[in-house]
């Protein structure tokens, strides 16, 4: 973070000192909310959560460092105390990035947002020093805290959105207004929270509505393949650019094609030329992930070569999203299960297929281990069904699905569409996936691993990979 007083602090913040003996002492580190990452220097920034209390770990963050606490309440040692934790962050990050007058990039969408993410920075950090969102920490407090990383030298940033309800993005964007704003699609994830795709095209579009205008160096990214993106056209006053597989797009994939282990490459057009990308990641996915990344990158001057290549030597930043892992023994365990929706499912199901090409030539198995989508109100059963009846379309060896209800609506699409029993099992919980897959994986076997964060299933894939004590292929 850029130097700031604890008077400048409270300024910006509302905030009153508290146990402060000199308000001119200055925070030179980052600000933090976890007090085992507190550093001399640091800010840190105490939350009441439903099982613990950062205020009760203040005196712990001072004597490790921290400067002063942005606190809710008088806590004993230096503070800025504040009427709302989480409005004082976004304050103080909205006046860092004013100061910083960096180039903001957001991105939403209901899938890939944290993949096309990790590629556009690795894209723009080429071009000079570049800020991103950590993983998928997306929300009112995860945005503040990547834009209070940045520093005099960043000259890009960029923060990945997300959004549970109607003004949420709108929100975002005005603590870390946006001169680029992506939107990847529009889709299904939390339709439960906001009652149909409808409403999230709503919440999305709020990124674009927030961007200056042409004019003033607005640009918004869109997708041309997906008509609600599309037409969030009439929303902004930005200029927009469209990108995807369409006639049209200003940045647009030909020749797609997949290798043997599911890597998609393709010819890449801009406007300003073209280039030939072949892809480390899994997934035809990634195609336009790669493309919203490169009508980015081409905005801000990189050449289409240099998109090319950097695409292809990008890899995936984040964990638990298609991390492709091959044991000793031959099997590859796929761990796609930081999250889920019908989206993001169905498109790791068919890298699954993509990949059980290859397997099948080697005498292997494409394996599936699904659990749960969560968030998806009245259409979780015809979602979970469909999936379920996907795994049988795309010839998936086995699905294995994993946990209650909407596991057992899962194999009962696959029941439904087929496997008539034995190309798919209901288990109870990741042990049980676990005991299954140890006693009937062989040499050449593919397993996909995904669900909603809150199934876990990430301990299938660690306990696959286990092997004596160590973790294979890390």
């Amino acid at each position: 973070m850029i130097a700031l007083s604890l008077a400048e602090i409270a300024a910006i913040t509302g905030g009153r000192p508290h146990d402060i003996p000199d308000p001119q002492s200055v925070v030179t580190g980052p600000v933090v909310i976890d007090s085992r990452q507190v550093r001399p220097g640091a800010l840190f920034a105490a939350f009441a959560g439903e099982r613990v209390d950062g205020h009760d770990f203040a005196a712990r963050a001072v004597a490790d460092g921290a400067v002063a606490v942005l606190a809710a309440r008088p806590v004993g040692v230096p503070a800025v105390v504040v009427d709302d934790v989480v409005a004082a962050l976004g304050r103080l990050a909205r006046a860092v990035v004013e100061r910083l007058g960096t180039t903001v990039v957001g991105l939403t969408g209901s899938a890939g947002k944290t993949s096309t993410k990790d590629l556009v920075a690795q894209l723009l950090q080429h071009a000079g020093p570049t800020v991103w969102t950590p993983g998928s920490l997306n929300n009112e407090i995860g945005l503040p805290l990547t834009a209070l990383s940045a520093d005099e030298e960043t000259r890009h940033l960029v923060l990945e959105m997300g959004a549970r309800g109607i003004g949420h993005i709108r929100y975002l964007a005005e603590l870390t207004p946006p001169r680029i704003g992506v939107v990847l699609n529009v889709g299904t994830a939390h339709v439960g929270e906001f009652g149909g795709r409808e409403q999230i095209a709503q919440a999305k579009g709020e990124l674009v509505e927030a961007l200056p205008d042409a004019e003033a160096g607005g640009v918004a990214v869109l997708n041309a393949d997906d008509p609600l993106v599309r037409a969030m056209s009439s929303r902004t006053k930005a200029r927009v650019v469209l990108f995807g597989e369409a006639p049209d797009a200003a940045v647009r994939a030909e020749d797609v094609r997949l290798d043997e282990r599911g890597r998609p490459a393709f010819t890449l057009h801009t406007p300003t030329g073209c280039g030939e990308v072949t892809m480390q990641l899994y997934g035809e996915h990634h195609v336009s992930n790669a493309l919203a990344a490169a009508a980015v990158a081409h905005e801000l001057g990189m050449p289409a070569e240099e998109i090319a290549s950097v695409l292809g030597g990008a890899g995936q930043l984040s964990r638990w999203r298609m991390e492709v892992t091959e044991r000793a023994d031959g099997v590859t365990i796929v761990n796609d299960a930081y999250n889920a929706n019908p989206e993001s499912m169905r498109a790791a199901l068919r890298a699954l297929a993509a990949m059980g090409e290859a397997a099948r030539a080697r005498g292997g198995r494409t394996w599936a281990v699904l659990g749960r989508m969560a968030e998806l109100g009245g259409e979780s059963l015809a979602e979970h069904d469909a999936v379920g009846r996907l795994a049988v379309r795309l010839n998936v060896s086995k699905l294995v699905a994993v946990g209650g209800q909407e596991a057992a609506w899962l194999q009962m699409g696959a029941y439904n569409e087929g496997s008539w029993g034995e190309e798919s099992v209901h288990v109870s919980d990741a042990q049980a996936a676990v005991d299954l897959l140890r006693s009937e994986l062989r040499p050449g076997d593919v397993v996909l691993v995904k669900a909603s964060r809150s199934v876990g299933l990430e301990r299938v894939a660690d306990a696959l990979l286990a092997v004596d004590g160590e973790v294979a292929g890390r």
